[in-house]
């Protein structure tokens, strides 16, 4: 992804705060659970969430008495979160790119990232990740994407012939996609860094049903679909909404994966 791609489609979800926050799922409580285990974070331990979107992630840490400090590209979506999270004094959400956010001198036992990661730039993200960890602090980086298990439901493939129709189908090296437990780590990006060791990781997959009305609020909070021209949006939609509601059950089961990444800041 260029720059300038990247740049226009992470601001897409500052449009759809309201429906990123009814519609996204939610991360699976085992790999809060897992976190915590892999990081041995004390009680009085000190948080910094890049990208904390709604509060789909800082919610379970906040719950866990952390004090948290988020930062967050969109206005909208900082917003939503400050309403979820209000409730939670210790819990402070700034608006900001991360790439041109100060900390003031603050650093911090734990830096998360909740599918955001891949938004930021590649060039900045691990250096600053480490220069803002105490001594010894700990880079954690999950996502919630698309799964696809040998028995992922059909429609994601039939599909893919209106993607087709309308110029938007997945690159040919990327489908199909691989299967979840073949879809890389993180291992590779924070150990080429020379700034993070003693990786792990944990993976995560489960299933959720949708309606066709409700798989078409999902995908409108995909940057993707955002960002698509009103015309094959429509077209999508409406083939999309045909599929779902010829069958026999008219849903369809929809696979998502997390990956957790945890790795320990190297010793100056």
């Amino acid at each position: 992804m260029t720059d300038a791609n990247r740049d226009r489609l992470k601001a897409t979800f500052d449009q759809a705060a309201e429906l990123y926050d009814r519609v996204r799922p939610h991360y699976p409580d085992r790999l809060f659970d897992d976190l915590m285990t892999l990081t041995s974070l004390e009680a009085d331990a000190s948080i910094l969430e890049i990208g904390c979107g709604t509060g789909r992630a800082t919610l379970p840490l906040a719950q866990r008495g952390f004090r948290i400090t988020c930062v967050e590209l969109g206005e909208n979506l900082a917003a939503v979160a400050r309403r979820n999270l209000a409730p939670y004094p210790e819990v402070n959400v700034t608006t900001s790119p991360f790439e041109t956010w100060d900390p003031g001198g603050r650093t911090f036992d734990l830096v998360l990232a909740a599918t955001c990661w891949d938004w930021i730039d590649p060039e900045v993200r691990c250096r600053k990740a480490a220069d803002v960890l105490k001594p010894g602090g700990r880079l954690a980086i999950f996502g919630c994407g698309h799964a696809f298990p040998r028995d992922a439901d059909r429609f994601f493939f039939d599909i893919q012939d209106v993607y087709r129709e309308i110029g938007e189908e997945h690159p040919a090296e990327a489908w199909p996609p691989p299967l979840p437990e073949d879809v890389p780590d993180m291992r590779e990006e924070l150990e080429a860094s020379s700034l993070f060791t003693d990786f792990q990781s944990r993976r995560y997959v489960w299933e959720l049903m949708y309606t066709a009305e409700e798989y078409i609020d999902l995908m409108n909070t995909f940057s993707g679909h955002i960002a698509m021209e009103p015309d094959k949006r429509e077209y999508l939609y409406r083939n999309v909404r045909e599929q779902i509601n010829a069958r026999p059950d008219p849903r369809l089961r929809r696979h998502w994966l997390a990956i957790l990444n945890v790795a320990r800041k190297v010793a100056a």
